[in-house]
């Protein structure tokens, strides 16, 4: 073989039977191919075999099922970005002429897509609040209405709806549960009869703000009914993030558990201070989400909103006074990070809006990461104190 052929075709290194990788190996591949023609058609390769990374791979096919699994379900699609999943959900189950409910609590892209984007393929939407349980079902009991999307909790305010209420409400009514549960994690939820899950696994699954990715968690019916949407709009994750974000689950539970008693010590700690008016964390007995959290939820999240007891410019000058926190709208990494929430999470609603969703000039909302909680206090306390003396 000439050498400019070699560099195309160089000679594989395979592994003896028994002599296994510790670590999956990365499969960065586009392409599979079979001995013959007549393998890649058997029965067997099409159930598990695979052909090209669009439709699958075995690397991000390891995310699927191992996500799948910490969710209590039993398939997955992972997408190239959360807004990706939440997309696929929504395609996935909808048709011109039906209609949506979402929530004025709701992470601001998500009511972008229903308000926006949905309106324009022929779809309608009803937008409420998550805690109206009478408007809930009155939305739900109308003939077009097919698909409720919403969170546990809710970005950025950290409102928590009654899963058991929503969604029996919706099989009464035979209407398709999407819940985005980024904040909640992996762990949480899996017990209610949702059908779908989505999850940024941007955020708590890779951990380490170095990849971008989405996944679509439900029952394998209802994940293979979507499958060919999936493949045919391109919706697949890359290989190579898929690795990041299996490598980061593997510290996820002990990642979330400390995101999470930073975030409480946080809220407790701004709950005494008096330059905030309002903390907003459902681990806080004070706050009116607890009872509903405690019952459905391990854990209360590394993420709280609070109200300073100031003007935008003040709460600006705040927020740019932070050294550890880094002002991002992202969440669920190793380090600490703030938003703004009205002009980050909240442009896209009316005055009257924000003020249903609770989100004024002085909002912060905190992305907790899992540094030493002393140094955390410690950066606010300065901020603070040079803001407001």
């Amino acid at each position: 073989m000439k050498k400019q052929t070699r560099v195309t075709h160089p000679k594989e290194v395979k592994l003896l039977d028994g002599n296994d990788a510790v670590v999956s190996p990365l499969h960065r591949t586009v392409k599979f191919t079979y001995p013959t023609i007549a393998d890649s058609l058997s029965a067997d390769a099409k159930e598990h075999g695979f052909d090209y990374t669009r439709d699958s791979n075995p690397t991000t096919r390891e995310l699927e099922l191992l996500a799948a699994e910490l969710q209590d379900r039993d398939d997955a699609i992972a997408t190239g970005s959360g807004m990706a999943a939440i997309w696929l959900a929504l395609l996935g189950n909808l048709e011109a002429g039906d209609r949506v409910v979402i929530f004025v609590e709701s992470y601001r892209p998500n009511r972008v897509a229903v308000r926006r984007f949905l309106p324009k393929l022929g779809l309608t939407f009803t937008m409420l609040s998550i805690h109206d349980l009478e408007g809930i079902e009155r939305a739900f009991a109308a003939d077009d209405t097919k698909l409720v999307l919403f969170e546990a909790p809710t970005n950025p305010m950290l409102q928590v709806p009654d899963l058991a209420a929503i969604t029996a409400l919706a099989k009464r009514h035979d209407v398709v549960t999407v819940l985005d549960n980024t904040f909640a994690g992996l762990h949480n939820h899996g017990r209610y009869e949702l059908d779908y899950f989505v999850h940024s696994m941007t955020k708590y699954a890779n951990g380490h703000g170095d990849a971008m990715g989405g996944i679509v968690i439900g029952e394998r019916r209802r994940i293979r009914a979507i499958k060919p949407l999936a493949v045919n709009m391109g919706s697949v994750l890359d290989p190579g993030a898929a690795f990041l974000m299996t490598r980061g689950l593997k510290t996820y539970y002990l990642r979330y558990e400390r995101h999470s008693a930073n975030a409480q010590a946080l809220a407790e700690w701004l709950g005494q201070r008096k330059e905030v008016s309002k903390v907003y964390y459902p681990g806080l007995t004070t706050d009116a989400g607890h009872a509903l959290a405690r019952k459905q939820m391990t854990d209360f999240g590394g993420v709280l909103t609070f109200d300073l007891d100031a003007d935008k410019n003040r709460t600006w000058a705040f927020i740019d006074a932070l050294e550890l926190f880094t002002t991002t709208a992202s969440l669920g990494s190793t380090e600490s990070l703030v938003a703004p929430v009205q002009l980050y999470l909240g442009t896209d609603l009316s005055a009257e809006d924000q003020a249903r969703a609770q989100i004024k000039e002085g909002t912060v909302r905190l992305a907790v990461g899992i540094e030493h909680v002393d140094d955390l206090i410690g950066d606010i306390e300065q901020a603070l104190r040079r803001v407001f003396g």
